[in-house]
């Protein structure tokens, strides 16, 4: 398989700095003030400014109080949150993650990042177990079903195999990544690898649906129509109250993020309809059981 180029930088940091670049933006519109004004303020081109604005670049503490006292804010506590933002920001953006050196497509690699950085995941899956709950032989028959059209090298099998194993000692460090998932019914009763392989799987899926910070729930066939029947998608959400959710779509030929705080909304109410329709997790250890068994 020919790699896709890493992007640049960190997206985890972007997150963060598509946020105060917006931020930045409302105050300027709000001011009546133009991309070159706001460029002359600082010194700068207004090349610089479109960067700023749309988190492309990290941001300097003076060039941010310099353009807020133009912009005309006045409020303390509301330029110290824009600082705290960009600290945040900077911090985000030194930090070179394992994941970078991945086979993974530049899109799934922005995503590791992002999974790296928060502090809980709401998940729902349609047709596969969640990359956090897989086994290693799952995920490399997995890879071997892909590669058909994906995945040829054996070499970087073993490597996507591995890399996706290192993710999951989130679940287990010291301050453990919280996970909330539901998956369909479909997705247990998918043969992947062969029944060894689906039943050490739904092994797997019991013992990490005992940990604290898991949450698993499983949508059986018999709740027919859902609201998440278009498709599979991972909500990420930060620690950091500045952070925006974040919300990962994969299609079959593109990657979707949304960003945007209401339509970030609209796919949590989404997954907690769903929610609803879904077995209780001692009910959904009962059927996961119930088929490792079949298997």
């Amino acid at each position: 398989m020919k790699r896709s180029p890493q992007p640049a930088g960190n997206r985890a940091s972007t997150v963060l700095g598509r946020k105060l670049g917006a931020e930045l933006l409302r105050l300027r519109d709000a001011a009546g003030k133009t991309q070159q004004q706001a460029a002359e303020s600082i010194n700068a081109t207004g090349t610089k400014i479109v960067k700023m604005e749309r988190g492309w670049v990290p941001m300097r503490d003076p060039d941010i109080r310099v353009l807020c006292e133009f912009y005309g804010l006045e409020d303390p506590k509301s330029l110290a949150r824009l600082l705290s933002l960009a600290r945040l920001d900077r911090e985000r953006r030194k930090a070179k993650g394992w994941w970078q050196d991945s086979p993974h497509p530049g899109t799934l690699s922005e995503y590791i990042a992002l999974e790296d950085a928060a502090n809980r995941v709401r998940t729902w899956e349609l047709s596969l177990i969640p990359g956090l709950f897989q086994t290693s032989e799952y995920a490399r028959a997995l890879a071997v079903s892909e590669g058909a059209g994906v995945w040829d090298d054996p070499d970087e099998i073993e490597l996507l195999v591995e890399i996706r194993m290192r993710r999951q000692a989130r679940l287990h460090d010291e301050h453990p990544l919280e996970v909330y998932a539901i998956v369909w019914e479909a997705a247990l009763r998918q043969l992947i690898g062969g029944p060894d392989t689906m039943r050490a799987q739904l092994e797997r899926l019991l013992e990490v649906a005992e940990l604290p910070n898991v949450r698993l729930q499983i949508l059986p066939y018999r709740a027919g129509g859902h609201p998440c029947i278009p498709g599979s998608f991972t909500i990420v959400s930060f620690a950091e109250t500045e952070a925006v959710d974040v919300v990962h779509v994969d299609t079959i030929a593109s990657t979707l993020w949304v960003e945007n705080e209401s339509e970030c909304a609209a796919y949590s109410g989404f997954f907690d309809r769903t929610a609803r329709l879904s077995l209780t997790q001692r009910d959904s250890a009962l059927l996961i059981d119930t088929i490792r068994k079949e298997f």
